[in-house]
């Protein structure tokens, strides 16, 4: 079956043909045959928590060289370190008050972790013994973080309204030596997702308590400008496709906002599940993925024919408030944090990119 999805653009409305795949794996017909479709994703692994871990996911990370899964459910106050080949949990770190972003250093051999507890802290860990380097000492809710590769600089999100604060502040880390370079705030008391510029100086941030993202130049450290957010709500997750000046906005109302970076306009929104929190492009394929918790939860997936026309491959089904993911492009993988719920434990879907 297929269906004519249309989107109402600044431009005008486009018309994309959707192979319609509401992509549920051995998906049989009326006729009890099995579906000739090939889902954008395949479930090819699980990694299975005890069954006292309990809550949400902030953040998954995949470390190449150590081969390595390290996840942050919160309720345990800790990271957990799964072996990527054997699918088993290999160790726990623990005295994290609310583990959120995560970064590993493969040439130094270095974890760092935002936590969001009441003191708020970047804590640095050995990438080998797991022992605490450092505690970067922040503001109450240390929460998103992004990475520069080109300077080696993190900027960290922190303070706000769970802050009582008025305003928010990104600090920016030195993750070479450690060191707390300074902040630059911004008037809000929520921003939430993050994107970054290669070939810029531009940091994109969602501000979820006015509905617009902020435009911020990362080297002056001043905001530069700000957009409203229309064609969606509760924008909270950010993926950029820098070279064709597109910032894909994932909106817990049902969207994906799609920005032109290039003039600041809201070009259209792309129907997805409900309460999406984690937002991935593969500039390789041209594939958005979106995690997304609402119902059953799905992981909902988008082509990019061109910069302004998109066509959807469908929902893969997850799990019940299954919101955290991490797509790894080097290994063709798609992996989604699923918490306990009834009888199951939490677990990391591994899905296999088709």
């Amino acid at each position: 079956m297929r269906r004519i999805v249309i989107f109402l653009s600044t431009s005008g409305i486009l018309v994309l043909l959707s192979a319609s795949i509401f992509a549920r794996q051995q998906k049989t017909s009326a006729s009890g045959e099995a579906s000739n479709v090939t889902p954008p994703l395949k479930l090819v692994g699980r990694y299975e928590f005890p069954s006292d871990v309990n809550g949400r996911f902030d953040h998954l990370l995949v470390d190449l060289k150590g081969q390595r899964l390290f996840t942050t459910p919160q309720g345990t106050k800790a990271v957990m370190v799964f072996d990527l080949k054997t699918r088993k949990l290999v160790h726990t770190i623990p005295g994290i008050e609310i583990p959120h972003h995560l970064l590993f250093r493969e040439d130094l051999n270095r974890l760092y972790v935002t936590d969001g507890g009441d003191g708020g802290a970047l804590k640095i860990f050995d990438g080998k013994t797991y022992d605490l380097i450092k505690s970067v000492p922040l503001l109450p809710d240390t929460d998103p973080s992004i990475y520069d590769p080109a300077t080696k600089l993190l900027y960290v999100e922190n303070g706000g309204k769970d802050a009582k604060m008025a305003y928010s502040t990104i600090n920016v880390i030195d993750t070479t030596s450690g060191e707390n370079l300074g902040s630059l705030t911004v008037d809000s008391e929520g921003l939430d997702g993050m994107a970054i510029e290669s070939s810029g100086a531009t940091l994109y941030e969602t501000d979820v308590a006015k509905h617009r993202i902020v435009v911020i130049d990362r080297v002056a450290r001043r905001v530069l400008t700000t957009w409203p957010i229309t064609l969606g709500k509760t924008a909270v997750t950010l993926a950029l496709d820098e070279p064709h000046h597109r910032l894909f906005v994932g909106c817990r109302s049902g969207h994906i906002v799609v920005f032109d970076t290039a003039t600041g306009k809201e070009l259209q929104a792309l129907p997805i599940n409900q309460g999406v929190d984690d937002l991935d492009f593969d500039a390789k394929a041209k594939r958005l993925y979106a995690a997304c918790p609402g119902g059953d939860g799905s992981v909902d997936v988008y082509k990019q024919l061109d910069p302004d026309h998109y066509v959807s491959l469908g929902q893969v089904p997850s799990g019940p408030g299954a919101r955290t993911a991490e797509f790894v492009s080097s290994l063709g993988r798609y992996f989604v944090a699923t918490p306990r719920h009834d009888s199951t434990n939490a677990q990391i879907l591994e899905y296999r990119v088709q």
